[in-house]
């Protein structure tokens, strides 16, 4: 068996520095251990050298996905992995090792030996050495803290801190790829504080000379009284040349590079000659100052050295270079652009480090630091978050409006939609990951060489199975491949598009930038003031309401487009780590849209669920993300200390949390759940997921109404439902934060008796007609709304019942809920110009995230389940 692969960009990279790491699905009992997979070349069919690991398990112990890695190489190709235990494994011309030396882990690529810092240590890399000569040392980090920051003046005294390791741990160990991470707190020089837990991982692959650094932390302090001033990874740099032999190089925009020697030897009043020119420009070894122009090599002491360089990104729109010979002489300004692709080198004819932050100026401010050139150990510092910036302010933005209690915080809900609530508009405990690339460079590159790292760091080759072999395995649910066949298909195909395309260009339109909000997208717009309603209480970020992450990832799925893989990871990126708490009293909930990610007092597990991650995990195998999924499996714990319907719940008088008797929801709660239970029990193999997510399944079939229930007293001991509660509540947002894919993937991954039924019957009722309703139930369903994204429920009962008036119906609720299919070739953008608008944007006054987000995953579902019905029902 084979499955096939493609790489995202189309075509094979030109060369693959750094290797290569994705995960791919296998067909239920294909292979039981990764021993029987082969990575072969399509062309003629050579095994390759490969590395594979599990990633997730059928019910019947069979992989389900596996991580897949390939080594660095100057000739990548298309590959296909094959299903083929007798064949013997190709030997790698060269191999990751990995061992500990004297208490420390020390990896070898074949290119680069690194020995990593050791616990109680400050170091998270001690050194790194290219050809037998060491090009690094000392990689750590570091971040400044003030305690207070003026409306006027955000200086103030500020206090340094580095990092301090407390654990290392060797996750990989080859033969291709190999994983260190290294956990730790940043600490003041007095050692009097620790703050800003961190877990930083250092992926490294068979004969590359870089590193992938994944760097994550969590915001753990008072909002009052602690602002982070600067937070950078530095390395220590020996250098060991003149300085007329010693190069900087900064990534500019749109390719450029500023490439310049610590010591100039162009543009002198006296020449020193051609080829000294020459060399020094292209950063090679200059002749011996014997051989240049007597008039230059007596008077070199005479020329200004540079000691240091600066790169600062302060806003997505521009940046600024400069440099300075020393402390205590001026800066002078160097260069500026636009946008930095955030990558620096300093080097010289015997080797050097680059070091680059991916998605640079997206993440604004940012900068890049060159300090000490001159002397025999410089450093090089990417800083994520610039010190010459505005400090981080994540104290919360308003007094509270006299909302002291649920009746007013209800009431401003009619007016601004902001659910506030005091004390709960609280940041300590988010977090945020960035992707760092740390080169070991043999001698210092040319501007060619710099740049094609650049594009490198900042748009990775990546491999991918295609969207036909993830379609057969049958994995996520239901989703369908593009189809255009018959022009009504077409033209919903072509409104996906056009909401993808919008979105697309609203992010760089509306400048969703910045370290906080990069990945996100609002959730409203204002047709007056032509701007989405970023100062609008809960009109603000969405923080994946109505599930944006997942239109965005089965839009992928069905597409293979590199553009909507890139718009989903970014906001995977962001949604799982600064929308959801890792640490502290809401830790594995997540917080509902507003003006603040972390603004809202809706802490809830629908914004935190594992569905909006677990697409991404199993296409990359990223370990990150994997800490995000195996961080919620115990959230169910949550219940007890945070109500989600507590300003709401019409029992609030008598009701009390309870370990045995918990409300949980059956929509958002269980869903959520669900797949938190599902990711980890394919992940880990953990006997308690499993055990509550098929429980709690035969607990719902149980329950008289079954999903009509609304809500069930859960026991947090046994992981198990009451089964005895007999009432309909209906919410529309139950089946809109991932229950009804989740679901599907449930009833065709395992067979619990009864769950199939009561989702179908579920399905089936939401959009009945009235009478129907009250012959199923006693009366009527209250609470029914969002129709269009209701219609998949339909298309699911009418797919599974054959049912076609049901159909019929799934296609007409479709249909009349924004009208797309019937106006979309009319429809089109609008162009703002200034003066109403800053700059020109594009608008659609009937569009919000949450239409474009359940609009696009009902057409696709709908499209998978009922999409041979859909011609005579919608011409």
């Amino acid at each position: 068996m084979t499955v096939p692969l493609r790489w995202l960009d189309d075509a094979p990279p030109t060369r693959l520095p750094a290797g290569v790491t994705w995960g791919s699905p296998l067909p239920r009992g294909a292979a039981s251990t990764p021993d029987a997979l082969r990575l072969r070349r399509r062309g003629d069919g050579a095994a390759v050298p490969a590395q594979f690991w599990p990633l997730a398990t059928w019910p019947d112990g069979s992989l389900k996905w596996v991580g897949a890695a390939l080594g660095a190489t100057e000739q990548p190709e298309e590959y296909d992995i094959h299903i083929d235990p007798d064949a013997a494994a190709p030997t790698a011309p060269q191999s990751v090792t990995a061992q500990i030396l004297e208490g420390a882990v020390t990896v070898d690529t074949g290119v680069i030996r690194v020995r990593f810092g050791e616990r109680g240590g400050s170091a998270l890399v001690q050194s790194i050495a290219r050809g037998g000569v060491t090009v690094a040392e000392d990689v750590h980090l570091v971040s400044l803290r003030q305690d207070r920051v003026d409306d006027d003046d955000a200086s103030g005294p500020r206090a340094h801190f580095r990092s301090a390791v407390s654990e290392v741990h060797l996750e990989q160990d080859g033969p291709i790829r190999a994983v260190v991470r290294v956990d730790g707190h940043h600490r003041d020089a007095a050692g009097s504080r620790e703050w800003l837990p961190f877990t930083v991982r250092f992926v490294l692959a068979a004969g590359s000379d870089r590193i992938r650094i994944v760097h994550s932390f969590i915001w753990d302090g008072d909002a009052e009284v602690d602002f982070i001033a600067g937070l950078g990874v530095r390395a220590a740099v020996p250098l060991r040349a003149e300085p007329h032999d010693r190069h900087v190089r900064v990534a500019g925009a749109d390719g450029g590079v500023f490439a310049e020697a610590v010591r100039g030897l162009t543009g002198l009043r006296r020449d020193p000659g051609a080829e000294v020119r020459q060399a020094q420009v292209a950063g090679r070894r200059t002749p011996s100052p014997a051989e240049w122009a007597p008039e230059v090599s007596s008077r070199l002491h005479l020329i200004p050295t540079w000691g240091d360089v600066t790169l600062t990104q302060l806003s997505a729109d521009g940046f600024g270079i400069r440099k300075r010979t020393a402390p205590g002489h001026a800066w002078i300004d160097a260069g500026a652009g636009t946008r930095s692709e955030g990558f620096v080198s300093l080097s010289d004819p015997d080797g050097g480090v680059g070091l680059g932050v991916r998605a640079f100026w997206q993440s604004h401010p940012g900068q890049l630091d060159v300090r000490d050139a001159t002397s025999d150990r410089a450093t090089v510092t990417a800083w994520l978050h610039s010190p010459e910036a505005r400090p981080m302010d994540m104290r919360f933005y308003h007094d509270g409006l006299g909302q002291d209690d649920f009746a007013s915080q209800l009431d401003a809900l009619e007016i601004t939609y902001e659910d506030y609530e005091p004390g709960f508009g609280d940041a300590h405990g988010i977090a945020r990951t960035h992707e760092l690339v740390l080169v070991a460079y043999a001698a210092t590159p040319s501007a060619a060489e710099f740049a094609d790292d650049v594009t490198h760091l900042q748009r990775p080759p990546l491999m991918q199975p295609t969207p036909a072999h993830l379609a057969s395995v049958g994995v996520f649910g239901d989703w369908a491949l593009v189809d255009r066949s018959t022009p009504v298909r077409a033209e919903i195909e072509d409104s996906l598009d056009f909401l993808l395309e919008f979105y697309l260009g609203q992010v760089d339109q509306r400048s969703w930038y910045g370290f906080w909000n990069y990945g996100d997208v609002m959730h409203a717009y204002d047709t007056d003031r032509h701007t989405w309603r970023y100062d609008v209480g809960g009109y603000a970020w969405d923080n994946s309401e109505l599930s944006p992450d997942l239109w965005l990832w089965y839009s992928y799925l069905r597409t293979g487009r590199a553009d909507v893989f890139r718009f989903a990871e970014a906001m995977t990126r962001h949604t799982g780590e600064v929308d959801v708490y890792h640490r502290g009293r809401w830790a594995g909930l997540g917080s509902r849209h507003n003006v603040q990610h972390w603004g809202c007092s809706a802490k809830q597990l629908r914004i935190s669920s594992p569905i909006y991650r677990r697409i991404f995990h199993f296409l990359t195998a990223d370990e990150r993300v994997g800490d995000l999924l195996t961080e919620l499996r115990d959230s169910d714990e949550r219940f007890l200390d945070t109500d989600p319907t507590r300003k709401v719940r019409p029992d609030a008088a008598t009701y009390r949390p309870d370990r045995r008797a918990l409300a949980v929801g059956l929509g958002t709660d269980w869903g959520a759940l669900a797949a938190t239970w599902l990711a980890d029990w394919e992940r880990t193999g953990n006997a308690r997921s499993r055990d509550r997510l098929l429980g709690t399944m035969a607990d719902i079939a149980a329950l008289p109404q079954g999903f009509l229930t609304g809500e069930a007293l859960y026991d947090l001991d046994s992981g198990r439902f009451d089964t005895a509660r007999d009432r309909v509540s209906v919410s529309h947002l139950s089946a809109v934060f991932g229950l009804v894919e989740v679901c599907s993937e449930l009833i065709s991954l395992v067979d619990v008796p009864g769950f199939a039924v009561a989702w179908e019957r579920y399905c089936r009722l939401y959009l009945a007609s009235p009478e129907e309703q009250a012959t199923a139930v006693g009366a009527p369903l209250t609470g029914i709304h969002l129709e269009q994204a209701h219609s998949r429920l339909a298309a699911y009962a009418a797919a599974r019942r054959g049912d076609e008036k049901l159909a019929s119906l799934a296609w007409r609720a479709f249909e009349g809920m924004g009208e797309w299919l019937v106006h979309r070739r009319d429809f089109a953008l609008s162009r703002v110009s200034p003066p109403h608008v800053l700059r020109p944007v594009d608008e659609v006054a009937t569009v919000s995230t949450n239409d474009a987000a359940q609009y696009g995953l009902a057409a696709i579902q709908n499209l998978a389940l009922i999409g041979d019905r859909l011609e005579s029902d919608m011409i």
